[in-house]
């Protein structure tokens, strides 16, 4: 099978005078709706539920959420009723995200904080079951095994497209970097930044996901210093750095993942992290869609990013 997105070079000063060479991973061009890890994450989870016979998915996630997002075109394209759980009040029901995710028929059912803490708890789950027993779960971000056979193809891929040494990921929920960590078997150096401040959280949460046989792959890390403050924090200044480098690179990042990775593999390479010759591929996550809660907060200036798609008329 041919890759599923394409590896694109990118050229900017500070790697020709470090002597490093840099590609992207395009995953967040798989699809305009179910792009980057989403995709990859739910391929196999979809597939289950459909094999199991499910009548529907319940899943987990914030009002911005790029899985709530995601998740609601692809049930809607497989034909499965999908239920969100909604960490956040109703009044955001029709910001950006959620309005497309109610496009796409997913029915939303919102939580307090310390309900949507017990998403992960077996007896609250074990409850949902109960309530819908002909329907499968996927966690938050959609990181179980499952989404990991799907992230692991990303390797795969790579192998028909280059050599490296180092792969860099944008890690939130940690299926992403597991997935990675399972398909590459040590091959390469596998490095993780972290978007929120939690740090041996992350590490605890990626180890819980692999299974036993991938427990003792050791070339992989999570570096905790280039979360901007936290989850979905960020300054002016980081928003200014990543637009400048989007210009120069001619690719689009957004300030609470991708560009998060492009903060740090700047800056790890101001301070000499990697060697002369270094062959590093970054892995584009996706989350665009996530400019448009951004542009309605107030937190960027529309003008100056990219624009995803319009919210859909209710």
């Amino acid at each position: 099978m041919p890759p599923l997105s394409v590896l694109q070079p990118i050229a900017h000063p500070i790697f020709s005078q470090h002597k490093i060479t840099v590609q992207v991973k395009r995953d967040d061009l798989i699809h305009r709706f179910i792009s980057g890890n989403k995709w990859r994450k739910l391929k196999y989870n979809l597939l289950h539920a459909k094999a199991i016979g499910a009548k529907g998915v319940i899943t987990f996630g914030g009002c911005f959420s790029n899985h709530i997002h995601a998740c609601s075109f692809a049930c809607h394209q497989q034909n499965l009723p999908v239920i969100g759980i909604i960490r956040g009040e109703q009044d955001n029901q029709n910001n950006y995200t959620l309005a497309w995710a109610k496009h796409w028929a997913m029915k939303l059912t919102f939580v307090d904080r310390k309900t949507y803490r017990m998403r992960n708890d077996e007896h609250y789950l074990q409850q949902l079951q109960r309530q819908y027993p002909d329907y499968f779960i996927i966690p938050e971000g959609g990181s179980n095994a499952l989404a990991l056979t799907g992230v692991a193809e990303v390797i795969e891929e790579l192998s028909q497209q280059c050599e490296f040494d180092t792969l860099i990921t944008p890690v939130g929920s940690g299926g992403t970097l597991a997935g990675l960590i399972l398909g590459d078997k040590s091959q390469h150096n596998l490095l993780g930044i972290a978007v929120l401040k939690q740090q041996g959280y992350l590490e605890s949460e990626v180890s819980d996901l692999l299974p036993l046989t991938s427990k003792n792959e050791n070339k992989w890390r999570i570096a905790h210093e280039f979360h901007c403050g936290g989850y979905a924090k960020f300054s002016p200044q980081d928003a200014e750095k990543i637009r400048n480098f989007s210009q120069v690179v001619g690719i689009d990042f957004e300030p609470v993942y991708s560009g998060k990775m492009i903060l740090a593999l700047l800056k790890l390479i101001e301070s000499g992290y990697f060697p002369a010759h270094h062959r590093i591929v970054l892995l584009h996550t996706g989350g665009l869609q996530g400019l448009g809660g951004m542009f309605e907060r107030g937190l960027l200036n529309q003008a100056e990013w990219p624009s995803p798609p319009a919210t859909p008329v209710p």
